[in-house]
């Protein structure tokens, strides 16, 4: 049976704080984990995170960054089990339906940028089988364009397999300006959001190949 996800109740879940130190201790404790550039993280008001997927933990690794919660979209096979549905819920998490316009799910990640809170969502859409960034979809485009927001690139790095022990660098680049996504006011067309979509994933592609940094 399914978890039952409620799109009408918005806010940080009660156990999300609690299990931060948990998530930090096993996130520090699985990789040799650095973390570069929080400091372009906004202190306030609602953005959106827009990161590169190696790894199921990914949306933890970037959370512990920062004291401020975050939600990340998620695919909804991961709550299609009721209790596994109910806890990666409480993390802050959201089913979308990656084969279709999930307006419900776009709708919930459009009112938590609304609400002046941080949305952390994968613009590939899946997980790279060689680490390297891939091509985006404009999903994350459409929801910022409707939010009128900034978007910060985030990249995960590791040159090595991403298991137990692994050398993994977590780089925040510096926002992007809603102004610089360069949206047509006129239309909400998919294939009009190419433009910010590449320029989001180039950045990303920018921080990967940064590295490690040394």
């Amino acid at each position: 049976m399914s978890y039952n996800f409620n799109y009408k109740k918005t806010g940080t879940r009660f156990l999300y704080r609690i299990l931060r130190p948990l998530a930090n201790f096993i996130i520090r404790t699985k990789y040799k984990i650095k973390y570069i550039g929080v400091e372009n993280l906004p202190k306030e008001g609602g953005f959106i995170i827009a990161s590169n997927h190696i790894t199921a933990l990914d949306p933890v690794m970037i959370s512990i960054s920062s004291r401020r919660s975050m939600h990340f979209m998620s695919k909804k096979e991961l709550f299609e089990n009721k209790l596994v549905g109910w806890f990666v819920s409480q993390l802050n998490a959201f089913p979308v339906d990656r084969s279709k316009f999930d307006e419900d799910a776009i709708n919930y990640a459009i009112s938590i940028v609304n609400n002046g809170d941080i949305l952390g969502i994968f613009p590939e859409g899946t997980r790279s089988a060689d680490f390297k960034p891939m091509k985006g979809k404009g999903g994350v485009c459409y929801i910022a364009k409707v939010c009128k927001c900034d978007v910060v690139p985030v990249v995960l790095y590791t040159s090595d397999e991403a298991k137990r022990g692994t050398r993994m660098t977590v780089r925040f680049g510096e926002p992007i300006p809603h102004e610089d996504l360069k949206f047509d006011p006129e239309s909400m067309k998919m294939k009009d959001l190419r433009y910010a979509t590449n320029l989001i994933m180039e950045r990303i592609t920018e921080l990967w190949e940064m590295g490690h940094g040394d």
